[in-house]
């Protein structure tokens, strides 16, 4: 299993218990993007981590999931 599929897997998950709760999609994405700034703020600098967003804005694909590159 990839690391892709394995974080894809617990977002499913999220997202049915949220549903449950009827809590939408949309405030579990804040919530999910806010849980990978934290991540990324642990080794990080807020310039790294503003341009790794501002790249994935910037390469967003409907076809394809997202995928950070470290340069």
């Amino acid at each position: 299993m990839s690391t892709y599929e394995l974080v894809a897997r617990h977002v499913t998950a999220a997202l049915s218990e949220a549903s449950a709760r009827q809590i939408s999609e949309d405030v579990v994405a804040r919530c999910l993007l806010s849980e990978a700034i934290r991540l990324f703020k642990l080794g990080r600098s807020n310039a790294d981590i503003a341009a790794e967003l501002a790249a994935a804005a910037d390469n967003l694909d409907e076809d394809n999931p997202l995928v950070f590159m470290r340069p």
